[in-house]
């Protein structure tokens, strides 16, 4: 394999030459450039990457760090993240915090190091002063990390009201909400809240189950609802995120219950696994690519140190008739 020094006596230049043209930094004539490209092609030079990162203090690489890429909603985001940052010249480095404990704490270092470039947090599993205490691009997705650290999110609020009003409107007076762990605080939060305040400001009742923290998967979310439907056979509505409401209908319609007549559903998130079931589950949809497209930009801006107007980016959701509500309201 060619080295830098190979390359360099093959043009009849110094090493530094070389290493000048490859880091596109000092003056070099163009005729020496073009005799240092020359044997660069001669030789199959590859260059290191890693020194040039070194150099330039610039990796290319962006950690997105989410709870669990088994995770529906985190999976598309993932994969439109992804598309986004590779548009604007990145590669993608994915931190699971699922299963590995310090995995959070380590990406943070490895951004402290110019090992990434910037970060696209979806966790929270560390104090906000961990955050806050480093001076490099961060994004947060759905997590209050502090004023220094921009913020993207859906209006939670508004999705736990039209959760509300369509199960209202559907004729529903006791229902079950699932929401995250309460321990860890999050702008979704208020949907929950939100939806709990329409629903008895209408005189139906609402049995709030909180789910365990940092636990995404299918067992788990199967083992839960199979339970909530056993000690709750008298409720008509449920409101929970996608996967949620997957694994309550299979337990209902396991049942005999009739999907919308005995029971009505409403999603939350709004990804494909809403639409691959039967009945189709009607959905309160974050939209996923116009997140991703924030998220990215919001990150591109901070590496090139341009101004970050605005810190805290919302937006709307969306409804998504299935065949689990009655009507449209």
């Amino acid at each position: 394999m060619a080295s830098i020094r190979d390359v360099a006596r093959k043009a009849n230049v110094g090493p530094a030459t070389v290493s000048r043209v490859l880091n596109n930094s000092g003056y070099v004539s163009e005729e020496t450039r073009r005799k240092i490209e020359d044997a660069m092609r001669e030789l199959n030079y590859t260059p290191n990457e890693l020194a040039r990162n070194l150099f330039h203090k610039k990796s290319g690489i962006i950690a997105i760090l989410v709870p669990s890429v088994s995770h529906p909603f985190f999976a598309e985001l993932v994969k439109c993240v992804e598309t986004e940052l590779y548009a604007r010249g990145y590669k993608t480095m994915l931190c699971d915090t699922f299963r590995e404990k310090n995995s959070e704490q380590e990406y943070l270092d490895m951004l402290n190091r110019n090992i990434v470039d910037g970060i696209i947090t979806g966790v929270h599993s560390l104090r906000i002063e961990e955050y806050t205490k480093i001076d490099k691009p961060i994004v947060a997705f759905d997590r209050c990390l502090g004023e220094n650290i921009p913020l993207v999110r859906v209006d939670h609020a508004l999705g736990g009201r039209m959760a509300a009003k369509l199960l209202l409107a559907s004729g529903c007076k006791d229902v079950i909400q699932f929401q995250g762990a309460k321990s860890v605080r999050s702008p979704s939060d208020i949907r929950h809240i939100e939806f709990e305040r329409v629903m008895k400001e209408n005189n139906a009742k609402v049995t709030s189950v909180e789910l365990m923290w940092n636990r995404f998967d299918s067992e788990y979310f199967s083992e839960v609802t199979e339970q909530t439907m056993r000690e709750h056979p008298d409720i008509d509505g449920v409101f929970g995120a996608d996967l949620l409401a997957v694994y309550c209908m299979k337990a209902a319609i396991a049942q005999g219950r009739q999907i919308p007549g005995d029971l009505k559903l409403v999603a939350y998130d709004g990804t494909y696994v809403t639409d691959a079931v039967t009945p189709g589950i009607t959905s309160i949809v974050q939209p996923i690519p116009l997140i991703a497209r924030e998220l990215a930009g919001l990150l591109h801006d901070m590496i090139e140190q341009r101004p970050i107007p605005q810190r805290e980016k919302l937006m709307n959701v969306s409804i998504r008739y299935g065949n689990t509500t009655i009507g449209k309201n």
